[in-house]
């Protein structure tokens, strides 16, 4: 697998690894079970909303290491609204690009990274609580790469089908049986989708 010389520079000496005890948020995502995990850790100046210090902790391969430690790079010193603004793209294209299996990397970290910032936004009044819907769904599907060429499942239009009602979630997915990345995409949703305690019973059909 070839990665940039970017990438195997934060990989071998990431940026702002650890914990700040005393962090204003935390946010994690992923789970080691599925092979990734990142921790972000903010400290963010009441008055100016500037993320003053960041640190994060990752587990898994190389890109998540590489992803973790330039996502919170570009976050250093930014408001949190510009922080927000980062997308996962902006993180790959830092890093001179990753291979499609790995784009995901990218997602997670600036996933984590905006988790945490939304989890300050409403602990401080700044943002309140959405109403969990189908939509809700719709934009975690948005965050599942498809492994074959790094881009998201709902742009490629594999998903046919999401609907939510008395706690069932229903998602139709069109992806061949001979496809590889088949059971790779499943476990991505089922992850995606385990934090809503909204959601019973996740039903995949493909």
């Amino acid at each position: 697998m070839q990665y940039s010389q970017k990438v195997l520079d934060h990989f071998m000496k990431p940026h702002n690894v650890g914990e700040i005890k005393d962090a204003d948020a935390v946010a994690t995502e992923g789970s080691p079970a599925c092979g990734d995990q990142v921790t972000v850790y903010l400290k963010i100046n009441k008055d100016t909303k500037i993320i003053e210090d960041i640190k994060f902790k990752s587990y898994g391969c190389a890109s998540n290491i590489a992803t973790g430690s330039m996502i919170t790079d570009m976050a250093m010193g930014k408001s949190i609204d510009e922080a927000l603004k980062i997308t996962w793209r902006d993180a790959m294209e830092e890093l001179d690009g990753l291979p499609p299996t790995k784009a995901h990397c990218s997602v997670l970290a600036a996933d984590t990274l905006h988790e945490a910032i939304k989890n300050y936004q409403i602990e401080h009044g700044i943002r309140e609580v959405a109403d969990f819907s189908k939509e809700t769904i719709v934009a975690e599907l948005k965050h599942i790469i498809y492994p074959q060429v790094g881009e998201d499942i709902v742009t490629l239009k594999m998903v046919k089908y999401v609907g939510f009602n008395a706690g069932v979630a229903i998602i139709d997915i069109e992806i061949p049986s001979f496809d590889k990345y088949r059971d790779n995409v499943a476990e991505e949703i089922r992850e995606h989708l385990a934090k809503y305690s909204q959601i019973t019973d996740l039903q995949i059909n493909m």
